[in-house]
């Protein structure tokens, strides 16, 4: 829930000759790009861009050549937050069950890595944080602005901060609104690459092939019991994980790992 914030544009997610289509997907081995394509409007997030994010979280889930997501934004602003002239329209930015831009409560099995460039205000913040992953440009900027204007980060934000920093520093960036850069976030453990303006995309997808080279069932496996133990009791969350390694160890892949690590190759995985 962020107002659009101005920022000097950089070309990083557009292609030559190409018009912004809002939000528009591409394939890049077995990653998919998803970029938000709003540029003049800082890509902030209305009905239709929410719509066509959760269908590029179903092209991701659906396609099994595809083991992760990268979400960035054109032309170097990751996303300014909410459309606040599409919402005084009467329009919302959440996808019922998937909470806001079609993302922040979505259940998804497979891995998304924010690839953030210039701004990533208020609900583009929380986009961000909706991911597993961060790689955020050094001059990027991270805020929940809301209560500035009488509201609180009601998609994720207040939930999700304080559990990826310690307590006492997200409530300074939610009490205050104020924004920090991208060289903070990293110095706070928000993002788990920090590059030089302009490189977020390409690092991101670097990340993700290192990630792609992993079992998908595993990786799968590892979001759901990850999910499972949030603030769940530990004995609770163990038995989470026992019931998914059971599943694991019956798989094709699992044999295929063991295997391949005994006869000193690299595994071929299937997937089963």
């Amino acid at each position: 829930m962020a107002e659009t914030f101005v920022t000097e544009p950089l070309d990083t997610g557009r292609e030559a000759g190409r018009e912004a289509t809002d939000v528009h997907t591409r394939r890049t081995g077995t990653t998919l790009v998803i970029t938000i394509d709003r540029p003049r409007a800082r890509n902030s997030v209305n009905a239709k861009v929410a719509a066509l994010l959760a269908g590029a979280l179903d092209e991701l889930e659906a396609d099994p050549g595809l083991r992760a997501g990268v979400l960035t934004g054109a032309e170097g602003t990751f996303s300014a937050g909410m459309d606040l002239k599409a919402a005084l329209r009467g329009e919302s930015p959440d996808v019922p069950g998937r909470g806001f831009g079609g993302v922040t409560e979505a259940v998804r099995t497979k891995p998304l890595i924010a690839a953030v460039e210039g701004w990533a205000m208020g609900g583009g913040f929380e986009l961000a944080l909706a991911c597993d992953l961060i790689v955020a440009a050094r001059d990027a900027h991270f805020g929940l602005p809301e209560v500035k204007r009488g509201l609180i980060a009601a998609g994720g934000g207040v939930i999700r901060l304080p559990r990826r920093i310690p307590y006492h520093l997200a409530m300074e960036l939610l009490l205050t609104g104020d924004p920090v850069s991208g060289a903070r976030a990293g110095e706070l453990g928000l993002a788990n690459r920090v590059v030089p303006p302009g490189r977020a995309v390409p690092e991101a997808l670097l990340l993700a092939e290192r990630l792609a080279a992993n079992a998908p069932l595993a990786l799968t496996a590892v979001k759901a019991v990850a999910r499972a133990a949030d603030g769940a009791p530990e004995a609770d969350a163990f038995a989470a994980q026992r019931t998914m390694m059971s599943a694991l160890m019956a798989t094709a892949d699992a044999r295929e790992g063991m295997t391949a690590f005994a006869e000193r190759r690299s595994p071929l995985w299937t997937g089963r």
